[in-house]
This record gives C-alpha cells, structure tokens and sequence, in this order.
C-alpha cells in the first residue's frame, strides 16, 4: 500500500508520467498519475518541465510509437535544449526515461549484489575488524536500502519506478498508461543484467579463490550464485516460498510520505532495510523480477549452470502449480514468477479500498469490476483517450 496524498509541486501545464494532472493537484492534492512507491523528490520536480519547443515531432513521433510521452522532460537549468545536429543528442531525447530506469536499476543491483559478494566472499577473513569477515547480514540490507535509494535519485525523471512490479502497479491503479509498461520493463530488466554483471566482473578473482575455481549454487557448503540472485532455504514448502514473497511484496508499495516530499528516498531506504530485517531469511525477498531474473540469467550465462533455474524446486517460478490444482505440467511448463506482481497489486488495492480518495479503478462504479462489462471498458477507454487527446499526451 502507499499514499498518493499531500501537496505535489507545481508544475508547468505540459507534465510528464508522473505528474499528469498537476492543475487538477492544485486544488486536490493529488495527482493520478503519482508513482505508488518511487516518485522525484520536491527539487527535483520543480527542475524538470516538458517544453514543446525543446522536442522535435520526429523524436516526438518516434517516442510515441514507443509508447512514452511525446515531450521529454528537460530540465529547466539547462540553457539549451537537445541539440538536433547531435545524434546521441536525439537518442537522448527520445530515450530518456527508458535510460533512467535503465541506470536506477543497474545503480540499485551494483549496490545491493556489491554488498552480497563482500559478506559471502569475505567470511573468515581474520584481517578484518572483529576478525571474521567484512560485513553481516545487516550490511546486506544496508547495501540493497542504499542501492534503491541511489537508483531512485537516478531514475527521478522516468518515475523511478525500478521495479516491473511497481510499474505494473501503476498501471492498474494510476492510469500510467500500459503502451508504456513494455519499453520500462526491458529497461529495468537490461539494468538487473548490466549491474550483476558489473559486481561479478569485480568480484571475480575473489569468486575464483572462496570456490576454487568452480561455480556452485545453494544450498553447495561455499555456493556464490546466491550473490546474484534469491535462493529459498530448503525446509520451505512452494506455498510457503509463495505467501513470503507476496507478503514482502506488499509492504514493499506502503510508504505513507507524500512522493514529492525531500526525504521520500530516505524513507524508502527504510523500508528496503526492514523488509530485508524482518522478511529476508527465508527466500531473500526477492520482490522484484528485474533484482532476480536478470541476475540471474547473468549468472547462468557465466558458468553457473542450468542449477540456477532448478534449485529449490525451481522456485523462481513460485510455480502457480503448487498452488492451484494443476496437473501434467513439467519443468518447461512453469507460470513464470508471480509473487510480486500479485502482492504489489494487492497492496494497491488494499490502500485504495481503505484509504486512497483520488482518481483509481476502486473509486469508480462497482469498485472497478464495471470494467470487466465490455460495452462500458469501451466508453471508459474512448474518454481516457479524449482526455489525453485534449492534454496533449497523445
């Protein structure tokens, strides 16, 4: 769950994603198009405008058949907008916000996979403080709270989302429009690639010398895979794997601070440390596919072996076969993982059942199931078209 309350900055009469509908936040607070858990913080909403001038109708055309906005957000202190002679200049403009999530998620894994290899592969060592080891598991958690937390400083122009799962989220409950959710989901993904490959390109020789030289994954006595992607402690049943990823999923969309407000990041850090604290043991709360899918088909890729997608049952799929009466399926035939998507859509929906006032699906007829009625989806999408038609969103 996560609040979408309290004053937003005001911005020009051209906004981007996430601030769509300032004026109408003038006078309601509230904006529908607020990210659920990563928004940019008050200084820098107030630095980042879309100007019609500063976008051409080429790289507004092409960005619209990508399914992002027509204008790019340019900040204001910039002198001068994208210059068109430069062609990295306009795949810049045209590009922006898929760069940044691209770069937040890739700053968040560097981070939070970092802090992973220097517990694991430092254990035992006597030269450190205390004599065993650089780090505990707190540094673990230390490391993913400032991973997110840097990304989402990163990412402030695209949303910040950093989360496929966020993303998703804000597409079924604040009108983020779903032309966009592909282009921000293969960012996110590429990002999780990038930034595991990066702390496995560091951390290699060290890798080499705590295996001896093989790549082994849990629960193997010195497996390193676990640096890169969640792995189940093996007592746990599918149901059990499932219910501790949904659970951390939706306490990871509840924060109660306005997403405009300075110190969002720094409480979302919080909440990164307490789910790692309280909900991190027994499957290494995942709760984000582009965390662990991508790290993990890096992994794959370097020599870790098909084990990684085998281990624990398969787990990463948090197959939906052990938990519905489905029979005959094998291990190509798996529902893909799940437990995300279904708990940040769930704590969504909770928080705007209980708490939210502004424009969502549960504050319309019938607590949005109206929708599922064919011949009124169809007006519903005809007037959301209009309405972005007269904003000039499309």
């Amino acid at each position: 769950m996560t609040s979408t309350s309290g004053p937003m900055a005001q911005g020009p009469p051209l906004t981007h994603d996430w601030a769509d509908g300032t004026r109408d936040a003038r006078l309601q607070g509230y904006t529908s198009n607020t990210p659920l858990t990563q928004a940019r913080t008050e200084s820098s909403a107030h630095s980042t405008e879309l100007s019609p001038h500063r976008t051409s109708s080429s790289a507004q055309r092409t960005r619209s058949i990508l399914g992002l906005h027509p204008q790019a957000p340019i900040d204001e202190e910039h002198d001068h907008g994208p210059r068109a002679e430069l062609l990295w200049s306009r795949i810049r403009t045209v590009m922006r916000e898929p760069f940044a999530e691209f770069w937040g998620v890739t700053i968040m894994v560097m981070f939070g996979d970092g802090a992973v290899a220097q517990v694991l592969l430092s254990t035992g060592q006597t030269t450190a403080p205390g004599g065993n080891g650089f780090g505990q598991y707190q540094s673990i958690n230390w490391g993913w709270g400032l991973g997110v937390m840097l990304g989402l400083y990163v990412a402030g122009d695209s949303g910040a989302y950093l989360n496929p799962a966020i993303t998703f989220s804000n597409c079924l409950f604040r009108q983020l429009p779903w032309r966009r959710f592909p282009m921000y989901f293969a960012a996110q993904m590429l990002g999780g690639f990038v930034g595991s490959g990066i702390v496995y390109a560091n951390y290699i020789s060290a890798i080499d010398y705590y295996e001896g030289g093989q790549r082994t994954v849990p629960p193997a006595e010195k497996a390193t895979a676990a640096i890169f992607c969640t792995y189940p402690q093996s007592f746990l049943s599918k149901g059990n794997q499932f219910f501790s990823e949904f659970i951390a999923s939706t306490l990871l969309i509840n924060n109660g601070v306005p997403k405009s407000d300075k110190w969002f990041p720094l409480c979302l850090f919080f909440l990164i440390f307490g789910l790692g604290s309280c909900f991190g043991w027994e499957t290494g709360y995942a709760i984000n596919i582009a965390r662990d899918f991508s790290p993990r088909l890096m992994s794959y890729a370097v020599g870790y072996g098909g084990e990684v997608w085998s281990a624990g049952g398969y787990y990463f799929w948090v197959k939906l076969s052990h938990l519905l009466p489905i029979t005959h399926v094998n291990r190509h035939d798996q529902v893909p993982m799940v437990a995300p998507f279904l708990g940040c859509a769930f704590g969504a929906a909770l928080y705007d059942i209980f708490i939210f006032t502004g424009p969502s699906p549960i504050n319309t007829p019938w607590m949005g199931l109206k929708m599922l009625i064919p011949s009124y989806a169809r007006r519903a999408r005809r007037e959301h078209l209009r309405r972005e038609k007269d904003e000039g969103v499309v």
